[in-house]
């Protein structure tokens, strides 16, 4: 047919619409007439390779309803096309203009664009009208793209809004694109990925710093050891001599505050009538131990823990760790093993974070506070002996 043309000198329209023409990709033997500006190749069976043989001159092509797919680069150099039809084809994209630098018009209508490229508009500034609509649109980040572009090009899409609907995902099937809408959050994956790493350094940071603030670090290393002090003791010994109670009360204390410890509370409880036995870990620790292991196996044989409190009591860094090892007996075995002695007023600015069981058990349970006058004293020892009223075995 373009052979048969290139003999016709004034030919300028030429209809071959609705045939079954195809194209076998002999690019070489095309010689259409130059004159030829109007061309309808519309309703065959031509692909791809129909851009291999077209007339240079053309400035009006339809090649609506064929089996065309793209458009390839570099085999159409049109410069003089100004309208191109390509609907109801099996296009997938829209095609861009680098074969037609003069192109004005582009229908691609009813193919099978699910995604439009955004960079369309921005490779073909000539253009003034886009007839896109009826497409499978898929609305996701990709569409919102071109979606903000149409906003930005000033009415150059054809039929909008009403021929531009979503056709997936389901559950979008049938809204406009102009109403879809996603936040900027989720289609920027760098803005995300951003996002994502601040609010995980600030989680982290805020859950470092409560455990920091609350000393967790220390009640795992606490809880690890006396997890494996009690392991140790179980396959060391037997499980009944292990549980024996041999003292009536094992003593904390401040070093600072051992004078009242050795001059007040162990010769008014040890020596008279129903005399206590107490455990101090001066005179009963055993060497070759760990602090921590005797400190354990203390609390463990002990009746009650005499902790003497002042502020002296809250500075010290073992008396933390018995205050921890006899708060985890009162809550695993659920008996009433603690006994508070208040040897001198402890101001709440002075306990520290970590001190929270104290504060705590301070405000829950009854407290015997140490009287300065003498006559007040005989009390004091008769309410503490009677707290420690047991028969050792």
């Amino acid at each position: 047919v373009s052979l048969m043309t290139s003999q016709m000198k004034r030919l300028e329209y030429l209809d071959m619409s609705h045939n079954l023409l195809s194209q076998d990709g002999a690019a070489a033997r095309c010689r259409w007439a130059e004159s030829l500006s109007e061309l309808d190749l519309s309703s065959n069976q031509l692909t791809d390779a129909v851009f291999e043989c077209l007339p240079v001159n053309v400035q009006k092509l339809n090649l609506q309803h064929n089996q065309i797919t793209g458009v390839p680069e570099g085999t159409a150099q049109l410069k003089s096309l100004r309208e191109l039809n390509l609907a109801s084809n099996r296009l997938a994209d829209l095609p861009g203009c680098v074969g037609f630098p003069a192109l004005e018009l582009l229908n691609v209508e009813m193919n099978l664009i699910l995604s439009p490229s955004a960079d369309f508009f921005p490779s073909c500034p000539r253009v003034r009208e886009l007839q896109g609509g009826h497409n499978p649109f898929k609305c996701s980040c990709e569409l919102q793209a071109f979606v903000r572009l149409e906003r930005r090009s000033g009415g150059k899409l054809f039929g909008w809004p009403g021929a531009y609907v979503c056709e997936y995902p389901e559950d979008l099937r049938g809204r406009r694109l102009e109403d879809f809408h996603l936040a900027e959050l989720a289609c920027n994956t760098t803005l995300l990925l951003v996002t994502a790493l601040l609010l995980t350094l600030v989680l982290v940071a805020l859950v470092s710093f409560v455990c920091i603030y609350l000393d967790v670090p220390w009640y795992v290393r606490m809880t690890w050891q006396w997890t494996q002090t009690k392991r140790r003791a179980w396959h060391s010994q037997p499980q009944e001599e292990e549980r024996a109670l041999q003292f009536h009360a094992f003593v904390s204390y401040s070093e600072r505050d051992a004078p009242w410890v050795k001059n007040e509370l162990m010769p008014n409880l040890e020596k008279g009538e129903g005399c206590v036995q107490l455990c101090q870990h001066e005179r009963n620790f055993v060497p070759g131990k760990s602090i921590v292991e005797n400190i354990i196996n203390c609390i463990e044989k002990s009746y009650k823990s005499i902790f003497v409190l002042s502020p002296n009591f809250v500075q010290s860094e073992w008396c933390h760790y018995e205050l921890y090892f006899a708060h985890h007996k009162l809550f695993s075995e659920n008996s009433d093993s603690l006994i508070l002695v208040l040897l001198e007023p402890i101001p709440p600015y002075l306990i520290p974070a970590r001190y929270h069981k104290l504060k705590a058990l301070m405000a829950k349970r009854t407290y015997l506070e140490w009287p300065k006058e003498r006559s007040k004293r005989a009390l004091f020892w008769a309410n503490l002996r009677a707290a420690l009223s047991i028969h050792l075995p």
